[in-house]
């Protein structure tokens, strides 16, 4: 059964005009969307910082391969100059405009949800939506993160060690992160942000059900390393806006296994350090790419291959 949360004011288009504000917003956005309403199906990622995403890049050319009149477009709140608080007048807009539907990343995910009619099972119980589907008049949120995750490391890091797991990250991705990481086999996963009751609040969260007794929030980052098998980056640092190492790098040691879901750069300073300290890495790309085929499926009704959608996101 999915989850009804209240829909956003903003998004009852029939509810009359926008405000002045909103309609300066609004037309910023449609500019942005511009090559939407020559398109039969159209999507588009909303986030910050997302100028050298690679979502839109294997969504059109995987279109073009099935022979679908498919556009993606990107909608970076950075580039656009938009406060946070045009997210419900980019989700109308939107939603105006026709979209298939949208993908949404940082720092969105968590903040999407009372925007929408409904939230599928999956994004309801890890609490994060990633991707949002418009169909039969309805915003229904899903999660494709969680599975995408999952699929890049069984693909990826078979033989890892999942004894002891440290999560850096509390936010929307490392909620879909944590829920894939318990469902892969983790026996303990400490959680750890810098907003400590924000980690407190996603170890709870995961703890329910199956992770009950599995899930912890860490205090102090680097003594849960010392004693973890496998560390995962769950945060934007790494990405260009935000330079930097979520972990002290004296806290890796060659015998630990280090994931980010940062892909672009493609080798972030996390993933760099690691592989030089002699760690088994595990880029961000495949958590992009399967996230993304779940994506496509969901705006599109067809099944785009997998390999394809890896060519298409190394393509030049």
């Amino acid at each position: 059964m999915s989850i009804e949360p209240a829909l956003h004011p903003d998004l009852r288009s029939e509810a009359g005009p926008l405000s002045s504000p909103a309609a300066g917003l609004a037309a910023a956005l449609a500019a942005a969307l511009a090559p939407v309403p020559g398109r039969a199906l159209s999507a588009a990622l909303i986030g910050r910082g997302i100028g050298e995403s690679r979502t839109p890049r294997m969504h059109r050319a995987e279109g073009a391969r099935l022979g679908l009149d498919y556009g993606y477009e990107l909608v970076d709140f950075d580039r656009l100059g938009l406060p946070d608080t045009a997210l419900p007048v980019a989700v109308a807009e939107a939603r105006r405009l026709g979209l298939a539907g949208l993908n949404v990343t940082h720092p969105f995910k968590q903040a999407v949800i009372p925007l929408l009619d409904a939230v599928a099972p999956d994004a309801a119980a890890i609490g994060a939506v990633n991707t949002i589907v418009f169909a039969d008049g309805r915003a229904t949120g899903h999660n494709t993160d969680c599975w995408g995750f999952a699929e890049s490391f069984r693909r990826s890091m078979a033989g890892a060690p999942l004894g002891r797991v440290v999560l850096v990250g509390a936010g929307g991705g490392g909620m879909a992160v944590g829920r894939a990481l318990l469902d892969l086999g983790v026996e303990q996963l400490a959680i750890f942000d810098v907003d400590a009751g924000r980690a407190a609040a996603v170890a709870e969260r995961l703890g329910r059900g199956d992770g009950a007794g599995r899930v912890t929030a860490a205090a102090d980052v680097a003594e849960a390393l010392g004693r973890a098998d496998g560390l995962v980056n769950s945060t934007p640092m790494g990405m260009a806006k935000y330079p930097g190492l979520p972990v002290p790098a004296t806290a890796l040691r060659a015998d630990l296994w280090v994931a980010d879901i940062v892909y672009f750069p493609a080798e972030t300073a996390l993933l760099a350090t690691a592989r030089a300290t002699g760690c088994r890495v595990l880029p961000g790309k495949g958590m992009a790419i399967f996230q993304a085929v779940k994506a496509f499926a969901l705006f599109t009704g067809r099944t785009p291959d997998a390999e394809e959608m890896t060519r298409h996101f190394g393509a030049p």
